[in-house]
C-alpha cells in the first residue's frame, strides 16, 4: 500500500471518494476499491475479472504490450536458454536461483517422491478406456487428499513436503492416464533419469523391449515445461487460489486447477489448434480458411494466434519456435503434410496485415501442440503435458497465498438481474 489515492469524480468535478492506491515493483497500481460499497453503496463491475486484481505476488511478472515474462524477475528468454525445468521449480517455489548443493538437494527429493502408492492404481481401472486423460488426472489428483489428509496447510515444512510430492508424482500420475488409454501395463517412474526423460520413458517404454530416450525430444519437453511452468494469474492459477483459500486439502485445489485448465480457451488450445489443422486439411484451402477468420460473421477461427495478454507477441512463442524446427529436422517431419500446413499457415499469418494490426502471432499453443504431435504425443495428452508443467506455478501460488498475513476466502459479489421479491402460488392455484 502506498501513500498515494486515486480520486473518482461527479461529473462537475467534486470528489466522491479518494481511493488509495497500490503499487507493485513493476507494472500498473491497482486502486483498492474494498471500502467503496461501505462509502458510496455500490460495487465494482468487471465480468472475467479482465481489470481487477484478486491479490499481490511476487512471482511472476508479465507486460503483454512489450511481451515480457519474467519469473522471480529473470526473464523467460535468458531461463529458456540457461536454465532446466528443475532449477526454475526451485526458483519458482523459493523466490531465489538455487546454489549446487540446493539444487542437487532438490532434485533428489523430488526424484524419491516419484512413486504413488499402489493402490491409487486401481482407480485407473474404474474409468473407461476412452475417458479423456484430463478427466482421469484431476480424479487421481483429487484422491490423493485420502492418501495426504494430515497436511497441515500453516507449516512450512508441510507446504514444502506436498510441493515436492506433487511435483514429483504429476508425470507418473499422467503418464498412468496414457497407459491405461492403449490398455498397456503402468512403467514405474526411473530414478536414473531426468524429469522429461523420466516422463517420456513412461509414456512409450513397455517391458517387451528396450527403450532409449531421444536427447532431443527430452530437452524440447523440459523447455516447454519451462515456458508453461507460470502465467500469473490466469483462470487455472486463480483457481487454485480460490479453492484453496477456504483452506481445502491442497491436493483438492490443484485438482480444481486441472479441471479449470482443460478448457479449449485454457490449455486446451494447443489441443484445438490440432483440430483446426485438421479441418483445414491441406496447404491448397489456406486462403479459404484465412478469408473465413476474418468474416465476423463465421464462426471458424484461428486457434494459436493471438492472447489475451500479450497484444503484440508472446515471448514463448519466439523461443519455442526454434525448438518445433529442431524437433522436426529431428525427427525427419520437416516435409509431412501436417507440419507443411502449420508452417505455411505461420508464414501467411505473419505477412498478413489483418494479422499483424491486430496482433495475432502465433502463440505459444500453435508450436507446443506441434511438438507434442511430432512426439508422438496424441492430441487427448496435450493438456494433460501443460498440466505437469503447469504444478510448479500453481504450487507456488497456492504456498504464497496462504502465507500471505491479508488471506481471505474468495468471495465474488455481483449483480442480480432475476425476478424481484414475490410471493408464493400453490401448484393448484398455477
Amino acid at each position: 500500500m502506498s501513500d498515494k489515492t486515486f480520486k473518482l469524480h461527479n461529473l462537475d468535478g467534486s470528489t466522491i471518494s479518494e481511493l488509495p492506491l497500490v503499487e507493485g515493483s513493476m507494472g500498473p497500481p491497482a486502486v483498492d476499491v474494498r471500502k467503496i460499497f461501505a462509502d458510496q453503496g455500490v460495487f465494482t463491475y468487471d465480468p472475467g475479472f479482465g481489470a481487477t486484481v484478486s491479490c499481490s505476488s511476487d512471482i511472476t511478472f508479465i507486460n503483454g504490450q512489450e511481451g515480457v515474462l519474467l519469473y522471480r524477475g529473470y526473464p523467460i528468454e535468458q531461463l529458456a536458454e540457461k536454465s532446466n525445468y528443475m532449477e526454475v521449480c526451485y526458483l519458482l517455489l523459493n523466490g531465489e536461483l538455487p546454489n549446487p548443493t540446493e539444487l542437487e538437494g532438490f532434485v533428489d527429493s523430488i526424484t524419491n517422491h516419484t512413486m504413488f502408492n499402489e493402490s491409487l492404481l486401481r482407480f485407473y481401472n474404474g474409468f473407461h478406456h476412452d475417458a479423456h486423460p484430463m478427466a482421469m488426472l484431476s480424479g487421481v489428483v483429487g484422491c490423493l487428499s485420502a492418501f495426504y489428509p494430515g497436511v497441515d496447510m500453516h507449516n512450512a515444512h508441510d507446504q514444502m513436503v506436498f510441493a515436492h510430492r506433487i511435483i514429483a508424482k504429476i508425470p507418473s500420475m499422467a503418464a498412468a492416464c496414457y497407459k491405461h488409454s492403449l490398455g498397456q501395463p503402468f512403467v514405474y517412474p526411473q530414478n536414473h533419469l531426468d524429469y522429461s526423460s523420466n516422463l517420456l520413458n513412461m509414456f512409450f517404454s513397455v517391458p517387451a523391449e528396450p527403450y532409449e530416450v531421444d536427447p532431443i525430444a527430452a530437452e524440447a519437453m523440459d523447455l516447454l515445461f519451462i515456458l508453461h511452468a507460470d502465467h500469473e494469474q490466469n483462470c487455472s492459477t486463480s483457481t487454485v487460489r480460490l479453492a484453496g483459500s477456504s483452506g481445502t486439502n491442497p491436493y483438492a485445489a490443484i485438482a480444481a486447477g486441472i479441471s479449470a485448465l482443460w478448457g479449449p480457451s485454457h490449455g486446451g488450445a494447443n489441443e484445438a489448434v490440432l483440430s483446426m489443422l485438421a479441418e483445414i486439411g491441406s496447404v491448397e484451402n489456406i486462403d479459404k480458411y484465412v478469408a473465413k477468420a476474418k468474416d465476423k460473421n463465421d464462426p471458424f477461427r484461428l486457434m494459436g494466434f493471438g492472447h489475451r495478454v500479450y497484444k503484440n507477441f508472446d515471448p514463448r512463442a519466439t523461443i519455442i519456435r526454434k525448438m518445433c524446427y529442431k524437433v522436426l529436422e529431428n525427427l525427419g517431419q520437416v516435409d509431412t503434410p501436417l507440419f507443411d500446413l502449420a508452417l505455411k499457415l505461420e508464414e501467411v499469418a505473419l505477412k498478413d496485415e489483418y494479422f499483424i494490426k491486430r496482433g495475432l502471432y502465433p502463440n505459444v499453443d500453435f508450436y507446443s501442440g506441434i511438438i507434442y504431435k511430432a512426439l508422438g504425443i496424441p492430441t487427448s495428452m496435450f493438456t494433460v503435458m501443460f498440466a505437469i508443467a503447469r504444478t510448479v506455478g500453481w504450487v507456488a501460488n497456492w504456498t504464497e497465498m496462504m502465507n500471505a498475513p491479508s488471506r481471505r476466502i474468495g468471495r465474488p459479489r455481483q449483480v442480480y438481474t432475476g425476478a424481484v421479491k414475490r410471493d408464493y402460488v400453490g401448484i393448484d392455484k398455477r
